[in-house]
């Protein structure tokens, strides 16, 4: 899905600023004037991820005002002592993970992620992109048959 959408983007991108030489086209061809404000410019130059598999992602904390993100799946890992969530996300620094809260009962595992952009990407432009992530997160027990339950729906 991710190649697709990568794809798309490329694709509208290089049919938007197609010029055609006068003569060629009745169609009158239109400018754009483009201007630059010195304090817009990016401090970081914000990565691109590749498409394929979720790119791994270690909280980092201290984002501004981080708000619960739903994730996508949660997979048990070394025998159910770690899960392994996976959601759909946007480039850091707009989009950085803050940190992923737990909480254990007999019943149930409530996992939430908390994502917010980073207090360095004031003044940031980032890419609308869609990237899927990932992080693992370590259990106080076993899962056993405990539910997984998504703390952000």
């Amino acid at each position: 899905m991710t190649a697709t959408m990568v794809a798309g983007c490329v694709l509208f991108a290089l049919g938007c600023g197609a010029e055609r030489a006068p003569g060629t086209d009745s169609a009158t061809p239109t400018h754009q004037t483009v201007t630059s404000t010195p304090s817009m410019t990016p401090s970081t130059t914000p990565s691109i991820p590749s498409p394929g598999s979720p790119e791994p992602v270690e909280p980092k904390g201290d984002t501004i005002d981080p708000r619960p993100v739903p994730w996508i799946s949660a997979t048990p890992e070394a025998g159910g002592e770690r899960l392994r969530l996976v959601w759909w996300s946007g480039v850091e620094p707009c989009r950085t993970l803050d940190r992923v809260e737990v909480e254990e009962s007999a019943a149930e595992v409530k996992a939430t992620i908390y994502e917010g952009p980073a207090r360095d990407a004031q003044n940031v432009a980032c890419i609308e992109i869609a990237v899927q992530k990932t992080t693992t997160v370590t259990l106080k027990a076993p899962l056993g048959d405990r539910k997984v339950v998504d703390g952000a729906k």
